[in-house]
């Protein structure tokens, strides 16, 4: 059986540290507020279908470094390059940059740990489709998320965010944000539900990574199987859910957690999961 020992991960292109059952990583350029490269696009997207492999960690925090969780796209080593593809009719090369950038958000809606954003400051373009992409957000009062590409004349359609975004926070809602490319502010962002909660900048990388302990102290086999609904009901209707979840279910009743739960709350304990 194939296997990833996460807390073993070196990573080249952000900082990736794992603490108990909690892996974080850190978009580390802050002096550019944390942009994406072609080479961590590439990273993170075989890092996440990697994590489907890792028995070390439960739940994952996206975070930036410096006040900021990203920037989008590096204007230089991205977008310098794509411009120059454009001039040069090269749609093969621009069309496996789009379908690789594609590739984290899936890797990440695929991976089984549930990921949780922490967002200070400017989140904007692929950061804004990171958090998004994520299954919660914590963020601060001054958070900017922006869905930037109307700005530089391509469609708000990109890397799910026609698809994601009105899940989260309506059709209304997110057609404003993408037509337009204007920022959200934290205050929109909570009231709209994007975030989850806002606390403030010094406190929002440990609220993250706490609720994350939380969510990884829990039974992490049910979980994997709730984030795999979550992603695949939106394609179902009403019948074939309810139908899904009943095998579903079914089989996280043949776990041990599930007996641990019921023995733990007969004595009277909190139960103590183990993940299978």
């Amino acid at each position: 059986m194939q296997t990833f020992k996460a807390a073993d991960y070196e990573a080249r292109h952000f900082k990736w540290e794992v603490s108990g059952k909690v892996a974080t990583i850190t978009l580390n350029r802050p002096e550019r507020k944390n942009p994406l490269t072609f080479e961590s696009y590439s990273e993170l997207g075989r890092l996440f279908r990697s994590l489907e492999f890792a028995s070390d960690v439960k739940a994952v925090v996206f975070a930036g470094e410096g006040g900021n969780f990203c920037s989008g796209g590096d204007v230089h080593e991205i977008i310098g390059p794509l411009v120059r593809m454009q001039e040069a009719d090269d749609m093969a090369g621009l069309l496996a940059f789009t379908r690789m950038t594609g590739e984290l958000v899936k890797a990440m809606r695929h991976c089984p740990q549930p990921i949780v954003a922490a967002i200070d400051g400017v989140c904007a373009g692929a950061g804004a489709i990171i958090a998004m992409a994520s299954d919660l957000r914590i963020g601060t009062p001054r958070a900017k998320t922006g869905f930037l590409f109307v700005r530089v004349g391509l469609a708000g359609a990109d890397m799910g965010a026609c698809a994601i975004l009105p899940r989260i926070i309506g059709q209304g809602r997110a057609s404003e944000l993408l037509y337009t490319g204007r920022m959200m502010s934290a205050e929109e962002g909570d009231k709209w539900g994007f975030f989850n909660r806002l606390v403030a900048p010094e406190r929002v990388l440990a609220e993250a990574q706490a609720l994350a302990a939380e969510i990884a102290d829990g039974p992490t086999f049910a979980n994997g199987i709730t984030k795999t609904c979550l992603h695949q009901e939106w394609a179902m209707d009403v019948d074939s859910a309810i139908e899904a979840e009943a095998q579903a279910q079914a089989i996280c009743m043949q776990t041990k957690d599930y007996g641990r739960a019921y023995r733990a709350f007969v004595a009277r304990q909190k139960p103590a999961f183990e993940g299978n």
